[in-house]
């Protein structure tokens, strides 16, 4: 049992960071607006933690708050709306500072966390799996998080920005803390930490002066340029000092190249009319040019570091041959062949950003003439000679350090930076496809056709050496807009390499004939060459998306019969014998709720990994299965901790291949700290490493197997009954949410709705987990299992002590539930009954508020109390005791947000059109999403 002692003197240095950026953040509204605006919001505070603690004076905290923000001008409600979101940004802050503080603690203390690199390979060995056996694996892994645009990202760039400036400055005061306790006679030490606190002051200063939310709605320009900015801070170090530990821990020289940066920003145009080719050129262009410019910097400051002359040191014959192609003949490097070699190698790469694009402003070495770089392994080859010289010559430890680190760059994001994923879905691919056969005289309409006869003509399609479009023919504005998808397609992977766009996503995949349509339209932009079926190969992997619930129970049957299509099979293990499978878990969520999503996944995994194992031995070569996941922020979106949820993966079906998606304002909470960032990356080599070779302690016994079976089945029924079933419950959400609001803020390029109107199935599952996280029901991330473990008690066999003594056990001894159960535990502590009922006096319809509010309450109980019975814990995050305490520092400055946008959402759509209203609205917004962390 933990000592309380113990675990508040940990809480501390996080509670000492609270108070002072708190207080930091009062001196400056003090400054900025006044002390009657302080005390203002300073009230607001302290009425609502009356009103969460239940206190009662005179009317009651309740009716004093709603009183007084019922009275709050424009001015002051986006004042007090910025304040108390701030206050959570700024906790945020604080918090990450003490994760890194507490893992700190224990690594020097030699206790290795789970999650960490470390802790996995002590993990391994003591389970007598050998360093050869995780080299080997990690030479054919594939680990790859990918950054996507989803429109739950609702920061700007400069406020992430100044954030990222007071993290540092937190951490330099740590430092000083550290130093002080260390030697309390260094009179130096309060000066300077003085000097870091009136530098946050600054900061925070900065923050107050510096407008919160977009003025304008984002372009894709923008969303791949804010992406961008998380290479150039954090991926370009981060990602090669993974590597580098691994190494280091491993005892090896070298790693395989296993790890890499995926990207959809760009490619992805499934619902978002603004992404075209010209958005697809954009995207490679500019990530090729940031990882071009940070060569260059690198090269450039190698040129520095290696004064080496050959006066001092012999070099090899091929620097010696690099050093004279050059042509530099000035006196001063006439020693000094490492600088001139190191001069052709920032040319070429200067060249080939030129080509790029023609106005960069690029520095030194322009009188040196040589031909750009064509392939990222002319530039690797060029480094190697370099590397190779120091190497045989006495320089091994000047190797080791900035040249080292270069070519593990190039080797890792080449020219290209990341792989840009191209998405679209099957309805578009439909309609092009029919149009393109209907012009060809082939099929008057296509889309009439059954499957069956679509198959046979596509592959006939295939099979013919003839283009399929006509040169001059008018085709209509969608047809002529993706043909000009795939042009640019195959202009990046001519230009970029084939590394550069590897992923064809196509989603709503409910049948074989969506992934032919694609590869017919591969065919006619010349990426899928060959002669059709004995030759045809294609450097683009065609992924299906198996999304809703009916879907994911098809993807099995779907890809055998893919697969056993003629040509098929060959195809793919003439172009890389691999195969990745997106799994959706936002769609399936929104359709058959929490339960049936994740339950639904796990079957289809299994399936589709016993699946490829039987077409592998059938062909007599791997085909290498890639699960690719496309989860979100929220838990109803598949979020929750990475670590958890690979080793959560049914055995077998990790096997060193996994990508997964890093959406909305998750990528900033993960990566924009590059301390925080490397954690979270080394989660994911950790978890892949240890789902791959640990042996599965507990495998699934099969009355697990059927009880997960009842309680999706009873969990689904109960989902569907109230969220598809209640009439008009689409009005309740749009009503008791700010859905609607959501949709107006400027948080991405993509449309919140697939169609207009307010059916639940034209909502994006987006917005739809978005909103409900807003109002604190959190609706997706638990409904159904309170229904669920009541019906498999009420109906197991051997009675109701048989059930839960089976449901506790699979707790236990199931990765797979028990991280579930975490997960609704996490987003069960995160919601809030009383706050909800407000926002469901918002509903205009006070009948359908009650009935779908009472229903949703009692599934709420329901819930809670099969929780407690699972795991043996009337008290939420009893597991968790890290986020137990951030919210408990945090909920008090939350509530007021929540208060103050319930009563701006009654104003503004009672028809007061303030725009200072609505500006505070979305202020709100901002500030609950940061302090909810994974609410998108």
């Amino acid at each position: 049992m933990k000592n309380p002692q113990v675990e508040s003197d940990k809480e501390k240095p996080l509670l000492e960071d609270i108070r002072l950026l708190g207080q930091i953040l009062g001196e400056v509204i003090r400054e900025q607006e006044g002390e009657e605006a302080y005390a203002l919001i300073e009230h607001i505070r302290q009425l609502a933690v009356a009103d969460r603690r239940g206190q009662a004076d005179g009317e009651g905290a309740a009716g004093q708050l709603e009183s007084l923000l019922h009275g709050l001008s424009g001015d002051q409600a986006v004042t007090v709306v910025r304040a108390f979101t701030y206050f959570s940004h700024l906790a945020n802050l604080a918090e990450d500072r003490h994760f890194l503080r507490r893992r700190e603690a224990h690594e020097r203390r030699g206790e290795q966390s789970r999650g960490s690199v470390a802790g996995a390979l002590d993990r391994l060995a003591a389970a007598g799996v050998g360093r050869e056996d995780i080299v080997a694996t990690l030479d054919r892994a594939y680990i790859s998080p990918v950054l996507t645009a989803h429109p739950t990202e609702v920061q700007r760039k400069s406020i992430l920005d100044a954030e990222k400036a007071i993290a540092g400055l937190l951490g330099r005061r740590e430092q000083l803390r550290q130093a002080q306790a260390r030697d309390e006679a260094d009179v130096r030490l309060p000066g300077y930490r003085r000097e870091t606190e009136a530098a946050i002051r600054a900061r925070v200063t900065q923050l107050w002066q510096t407008r919160m939310i977009r003025n304008a709605r984002l372009t894709v320009q923008d969303e791949i340029d804010n992406a961008l900015s998380y290479y150039e801070s954090t991926f370009l170090s981060e990602v090669p000092a993974l590597y580098e530990g691994l190494e280091e821990r491993l005892e090896v020289p070298r790693l395989p190249v296993f790890f890499r940066m995926g990207q959809w920003i760009g490619g992805d145009r499934d619902g978002n009319p603004n992404v075209s080719a010209a958005s697809l050129r954009y995207a490679l262009q500019r990530q090729s040019r940031v990882a071009l410019r940070h060569y260059l910097a690198e090269v450039h400051a190698l040129g520095a570091e290696l004064s080496l002359s050959e006066r001092r040191v012999a070099v090899s014959d091929a620097l010696r041959e690099l050093a004279l192609s050059s042509g530099d003949d000035s006196e001063r490097r006439a020693d000094e062949p490492y600088r001139r070699a190191l001069t052709v190698i920032y040319a070429r790469l200067a060249g080939r950003l030129r080509a790029l694009s023609a106005n960069e402003n690029i520095h030194p070495h322009e009188s040196v003439a040589c031909p750009p770089y064509a392939t990222v392994d002319e530039f690797l080859a060029d480094l190697r000679v370099v590397e190779a010289s120091l190497k045989e010559n006495h320089g091994a430890a000047l190797a080791a350090g900035r040249l080292r680190g270069l070519i593990r760059k190039a080797e890792v994001f080449g020219f290209h930076l990341a792989t840009l994923d191209m998405r679209q879905s099957s309805d578009q691919h439909e309609a092009v496809i029919a149009e393109l056969l209907r012009a060809a005289g082939l099929a008057e309409r296509y889309e009439s056709l059954d499957e069956a006869a679509r198959r046979d003509l596509l592959l006939r399609t295939l099979a013919d050496p003839r283009p399929l479009t006509i040169p001059g023919h008018a085709y209509g504005e969608r047809t002529r807009g993706e043909l000009d998808i795939y042009t640019a397609a195959r202009e990046v992977v001519d230009a970029h390499g084939a590394n550069a766009l590897r992923h064809y996503i196509i989603s709503h995949t409910e049948d074989v004939s969506d992934l032919l349509e694609v590869l017919v339209l591969l065919k006619e932009a010349r990426i899928l060459t060959g002669e059709w079926p004995g030759q045809a190969r294609t450097p683009v992997i065609v992924v299906p998306l198996f999304e809703t619930i009916g879907d994911l129970r098809r993807a099995p049957d779907i890809m055998r019969e893919y697969y056993a299509l003629p040509g098929i099979a060959a195809m793919v293990l003439r172009s890389g014998a691999e195969q990745d499978v997106m799994l959706g878990y936002s769609d399936s969520n929104k359709d058959g709720g929490i339960l049936t999503s994740h339950w639904e996944l796990y079957v289809a995994e299994v399936a589709l990994a016993r699946l490829f194992a039987e077409l592998s031995a059938q062909y007599g070569a791997p085909l290498r299965l890639r699960m690719f996941h496309g989860r979100g922020g929220a838990v109803g979106r598949g979020g929750g901790p990475s670590y958890e949820a690979i080793l959560a993966q049914p055995p077998g079906t990790v096997n060193a291949q996994i990508r997964l998606t890093e959406q909305g304002e998750v990528i900033a909470s993960k990566y924009a700290n590059p301390e925080i960032a490397r954690r979270n990356l080394e989660t994911l080599v950790a978890a892949t490493l240890e789902a791959t070779l640990l042996p599965d302690a507990h495998p699934a016994r099969a009355e697990y197997l059927a009880a997960a079976q009842a309680l999706s089945d009873a969990g689904m029924a109960a989902y569907r009954d109230v969220v598809y079933g209640i009439d008009n419950f689409a009005s309740y959400f749009y009503d008791a949410t700010p859905v609607r609001e959501i949709a107006e803020l400027n948080i991405g390029s993509r449309p919140a709705a697939r169609k207009p109107g307010r059916r639940l199935e034209d909502l994006r599952a987006i917005p739809w987990g978005f909103g409900w996280g807003q109002s604190r029901l959190t609706l997706p991330g638990w409904f159904g299992l309170g229904s669920a473990v009541d019906r498999y008690v009420a109906d197991h066999p051997d009675g109701a002590e048989a059930a839960w003594r089976l449901l506790r056990e699979m707790h236990q001894e199931w990765p797979f539930f028990r991280t579930l159960v975490a997960n609704i535990d996490m987003v069960l502590a995160k919601s809030d009954m009383d706050l909800a009922r407000k926002y469901g006096t918002l509903v205009e319809d006070r009948a359908l508020a009650a009935k779908v509010f009472d229903a949703i309450s009692a599934e709420w109980h329901r819930t809670v109390a099969a929780l407690a019975g699972i795991t043996g814990s009337e008290d939420r995050l009893a597991g968790n005791p890290g986020l137990a305490r951030s919210m408990r520092h945090r909920f008090p400055y939350i509530d007021p947000l929540h208060h103050i946008q319930v009563e701006l959402l009654r104003r503004w759509r009672a028809g007061e059109t303030d725009e200072r209203i609505q500006t505070a609205i979305h202020i709100s917004i901002n500030g609950i999403a940061a302090a909810l962390r994974n609410s998108g």
